[in-house]
């Protein structure tokens, strides 16, 4: 399997798509990193905005488009992105789950969700390339995600483009709330801390995976997350790739620093 792997922070809603200008850097770093990549032969987007019992699997040929957010103008529940599924991708990327022990199913009626539509129809417009979406698993556990991400290097697939749609800071208050001294700081040390554990060759993997399990002793966690389900796609990206990020970019998204990272296809690392 020859697989890129990419941790992104997707901003707020449908704002990226609406010409929000806190969310320019954001549009820039995406063109920027679509057009550095392979184009894939197909998608498999971890949101999110989607959480279950056990990992599930959208396995419809047309999934419809979800609008899962409220109290934005008319024109965000009009937006596009007519990719098609991929129903056979589905059934890999489940049986590459249960063959490494972790129980999956397939939802055949489940739609794409922002996670998923809102970056990709920035990156791939023209919403041609088959798409899958994975979901976390509602425990939330970061060992549990993490080991997702490792089942998925068995999945035999070309070229596959796999996303981990997120923010690495999440903190809805701290969004919208007056900046202060504090809360830049505070923003500051938590992407310090990920891209040091991400991208740093100082780390061997047994570290570099303690840290994203032990993520809470991070400088600032549990301001920058109060609930981690925007940080676990990450978990499940550094499963898959194993070893430190080739890339990392910054963005300043609704005035706070967030963090993109990039895993070129590749061998994954040891040691875990």
């Amino acid at each position: 399997m020859t697989t890129d792997v990419l941790y992104i922070s997707h901003g707020g809603g449908p704002m990226p798509l609406l010409g929000d200008p806190d969310h320019s850097e954001l549009v820039t770093a995406l063109t920027e990193l679509s057009a550095r990549l392979r184009r894939p032969s197909a998608i498999l987007v971890i949101s999110a905005h989607w959480e279950e019992s056990l990992p599930t699997i959208t396995a419809g040929a047309r999934p419809p488009l979800i609008y899962d957010y409220y109290g934005f103008p008319p024109e965000s529940y009009a937006i596009t992105y007519p990719c098609p599924g991929d129903p056979a991708l589905a059934e890999r990327i489940r049986q590459a789950l249960e063959q490494s022990g972790i129980p999956a199913r397939l939802d055949p009626q489940r739609g794409f969700d922002h996670g998923l539509f809102v970056p990709l129809k920035i990156m791939y417009p023209e919403a041609d390339i088959p798409c899958v979406q994975l979901s976390l698993v509602d425990s939330l556990d970061a060992a549990a995600h993490i080991a997702i991400g490792q089942a998925l290097r068995g999945l035999e697939q070309e070229n596959l483009l796999v996303i981990g749609s997120g923010f690495s800071f999440h903190n809805m208050r701290a969004f919208f709330a007056p900046a202060t001294p504090e809360i830049d700081a505070a923003n500051r040390a938590f992407e310090d801390w990920l891209e040091d554990t991400c991208a740093s060759t100082a780390l061997d993997e047994n570290e570099r995976t303690q840290r994203l399990v032990q993520w809470e002793q991070a400088p600032h966690a549990r301001f920058c997350h109060p609930r981690e389900e925007h940080l676990l796609p990450l978990q499940v990206c550094y499963g898959l790739a194993g070893r430190p990020c080739e890339s990392h970019l910054t963005a300043t998204i609704l005035r706070k620093r967030a963090g993109m990272f990039y895993w070129r296809a590749g061998t994954p690392g040891r040691g875990q």
